[in-house]
């Protein structure tokens, strides 16, 4: 009665396989490359994240009985577009991700023609590069001869999610839930429906989209030919942050959680209700039952934290692993006035700024890498601070993601937010929540307050610091980020 999920994130795909308990009892990850093929551009193989899933789920089967496994949920990086032929399942070009900055130039040509309040009206978003259409836009404009195979019915258009339900299917099923249509611009998130107004504003041929179905029950069956031998219905889908939040238990009006990944972001439940935020937070679907009810969120985007993190890592060299920044940055008492604003790819919520880019300031002939690694952990939380300041009342912070195993992180979090911050015992909730789903759909938990049950704290951060120290530290950043807008010119 286990369920496997598979949560292809932004860095690499994880397969796990949850009990009944709800426990992950058995986790495999492998990472596939990222490619940079210009200045703000960032792209993936869509065959290296199938191969990344084979490979994880191959690992991950080797450690558990297969003949248990009842269903599997799938999660995945959102907004990335992905394009492939519906017959050989190859893919004419790579994926453009959601951090990619290209459309920019898209984006303001439709805001200059008046279509922002248009769009944002229908869709709870805002003209920016991270969402989907404005990549299929620019891929209608720059890459005809592709673009005419979408057009002609041949090769199929779809985020991460649904490219895996194609491969996993040997091609038979070509389908999405609202969690990932609604970061499109091209769903109405009133009805839950693709909207055909949208789709002509960005020149999206509607049938090359997939259909959508239900966040939770049986969808397809995966075909064992393709998939390692599994015959295992698909019974649930959702986006990486909208699966969090089911994760993280959070089914409430106003339940919260932040998910440090790639970037961070937190979302908060709405309910039944679609609410509109006029400070940055977009509004978006969370999921749909199989009775048709939609659930709503708030959502605070932050597009660069654990990537400022790898950065150090991959980029300057300066850190061996992620894991050990909280060891180095508790060398020194503070950052000796240095401030990063990781703008890597821009600014997310709540200053959307394509054109942004990231700034190291303050530096002296003292200046340490403990001090630049101290400043990246300070960095994350001041973002989530900018986050939460803008929506509604919360008590507490739910926290996951793999940055939230960095106690000094947490610590650094609740100061700043002036807010508990709760950390659950498991902090894979992104892979937890697509469990989840597919459990729920297939009746290994009847509700979701047998869920709910599942959920334990494992530390709880209180707030520790003087206010106004934490309040002029931030009263700086804000002044850095306000420096680091506008920087881009291409």
């Amino acid at each position: 009665m286990s369920v496997l999920a598979i949560d292809a994130g932004t860095t690499g795909v994880t397969a796990v396989v949850v009990s009944p308990r709800g426990r992950i009892v058995a986790s495999a990850s492998q990472e596939f490359a990222q490619h940079f093929p210009r200045a703000g551009w960032v792209e993936h193989a869509p065959e290296e994240i199938w191969q990344a899933t084979l490979e994880a789920t191959r690992a991950v089967l080797a450690k558990v009985d297969a003949a248990e496994l009842t269903a599997v949920g799938i999660t995945n990086q959102r907004e990335t577009v992905v394009l492939w032929d519906r017959e050989t399942l190859g893919s004419p070009r790579r994926a453009i991700v959601w951090q990619d900055r290209r459309t920019a130039e898209v984006c303001e040509r439709l805001r200059a023609a008046g279509h922002e309040d248009r769009v944002a009206e229908l869709t709870g978003l805002r003209l920016d590069p991270y969402f989907s259409g404005t990549k299929l836009a620019w891929l209608a404009e720059n890459e005809p001869h592709t673009w005419a195979l979408v057009e002609s019915g041949r090769y199929a258009v779809g985020t991460v999610d649904s490219y895996l339900v194609a491969r996993m299917t040997r091609g038979t099923w070509h389908v999405t839930d609202v969690s990932n249509a609604s970061r499109t611009l091209l769903m109405d998130l009133g009805t839950g429906e693709w909207s055909d107004e949208l789709c002509g504003l960005f020149g999206v041929p509607r049938e090359a989209l997939p259909d959508l179905v239900p966040s939770w029950g049986e969808v397809a069956p995966t075909d064992p030919r393709s998939f390692l031998g599994l015959e295992l219905p698909i019974a649930g889908i959702a986006g990486d942050q909208q699966s969090a939040l089911f994760g993280q238990t959070c089914f409430e009006v106003g339940d919260s959680k932040c998910t440090y990944g790639t970037g961070s972001f937190i979302l908060a439940n709405t309910g039944t209700t679609l609410e509109r935020s006029d400070a940055g937070l977009l509004s978006t679907a969370a999921w749909r039952s199989p009775e048709g009810e939609l659930t709503y969120a708030l959502e605070g985007a932050i597009f660069v934290t654990g990537a400022a993190v790898q950065w150090l890592r991959d980029g300057l060299q300066i850190v061996g692993s992620a894991a050990e920044t909280a060891a180095i940055a508790a060398t020194v008492d503070d950052t000796d006035g240095v401030v990063f604003v990781p703008a890597l790819t821009g600014l997310g919520a709540p200053d959307w700024d394509p054109r942004a880019r990231g700034l190291l300031i303050g530096m002296t002939r003292g200046t340490t890498r403990a001090h630049v690694v101290r400043a990246t952990l300070e960095a994350i939380a001041f973002e989530v601070r900018d986050v939460l300041e803008t929506m509604p009342q919360v008590a507490s912070l739910r926290v996951d993601g793999g940055a939230a195993a960095n106690d000094l992180l947490c610590q650094l979090q609740a100061d700043q937010v002036g807010l508990p911050v709760e950390r659950p015992e498991i902090v894979e909730t992104t892979a937890l929540g697509a469990a989840f789903l597919a459990g729920l759909g297939t009746g290994v938990w009847g509700s979701t307050d047998d869920l709910r049950e599942t959920w334990a704290l494992d530390r709880r951060f209180e707030p520790t610091a003087d206010r106004t120290a934490s309040d002029a530290a931030h009263a700086r950043w804000r002044d850095a980020v306000e420096r680091c807008k506008g920087w881009a010119t291409d």
